[in-house]
């Protein structure tokens, strides 16, 4: 079987993915409602109950929102590392079945092998993570998915972790001038957005796609974009040269919206 995914949602408002392999499923992040993850599962052919694990990215309720409730009904194991879990089981109503890792360690979860990588995001210890899964053969190659959201800056380290994969998964957050002109954020707010331990602005993912020479991508999806402070307009103007010169193709997830369930 090949590894098959599907961004359930992505936006400031919530972040959620799912992975499926021969031998489990998975999701990163639950930034929705259980209700809406229930839904959003079912819509691609998924039980609930079925899923065997959840990958925490960081602790901020647009990636965790479902978790506590999600847990208690099914009780997957929940991949996180120390100062993740530590920020967020205060805000559960029970003790998940805690899975910890150290960050920047590889682990092996049933057919899946996961690596993490800092990340420099405002949160206690943000990462992002690789999947691969397959035997290397005509029925199951070997196929890879990175999760990159909520960073302010892209290290060196970050760019050498996602070179290899299938399938890149790459926030485009904000366009610079309307968060700029944005009414409903504060100065403040706006500064941390835009700054090292925020979100990637269009043209700042557009620059790390770039940056990164003979990338084995297949597909990129840009993702957790801002409702307020971004558009498709602006997403099409900054990404624009790059969809007409790339050898991979660019999908763009909006706010509120969702990829098929599909393999990579």
């Amino acid at each position: 079987m090949t590894m098959q995914f599907s961004i359930l949602g992505t936006s400031s408002s919530g972040n959620s993915a799912l992975v499926v392999t021969e031998n489990c499923k998975a999701l990163i992040d639950a930034g929705f409602s259980c209700k809406r993850l229930c839904e959003m599962l079912e819509e691609r052919g998924v039980r609930p109950e079925e899923i065997d694990a959840i990958f925490v990215t960081h602790e901020h309720g647009d990636h965790t929102a479902g978790i506590s409730t999600f847990c208690k009904r099914f009780n997957p194991h929940i991949y996180a590392n120390p100062l993740t879990a530590k920020a967020l089981q205060p805000k559960l109503k029970h003790r998940p079945n805690w899975k910890l890792f150290t960050t920047g360690s590889t682990f092996q979860f049933r057919d899946l092998t996961v690596e993490s990588f800092s990340l420099p995001h405002d949160a206690h210890d943000p990462v992002g993570f690789t999947f691969t899964s397959g035997r290397d053969d005509l029925f199951s190659p070997i196929r890879s998915v990175a999760w990159l959201t909520d960073l302010g800056f892209a290290p060196r380290h970050v760019m050498e972790r996602i070179r290899a994969v299938d399938l890149l998964v790459v926030e485009a957050n904000h366009d610079l001038e309307l968060l700029q002109n944005d009414t409903k954020r504060p100065w403040s707010v706006k500064q941390r957005i835009s700054g090292r331990h925020g979100h990637l602005s269009n043209q700042a993912a557009n620059d790390l796609l770039n940056s990164i020479s003979k990338p084995q991508w297949s597909q990129v999806f840009l993702a957790h974009l801002s409702r307020d402070c971004n558009s498709s307009d602006a997403v099409h103007n900054a990404f624009s040269d790059l969809k007409e010169s790339s050898p991979y193709r660019i999908d763009t997830i909006m706010a509120g919206g969702g990829s098929s369930l599909q393999n990579v």
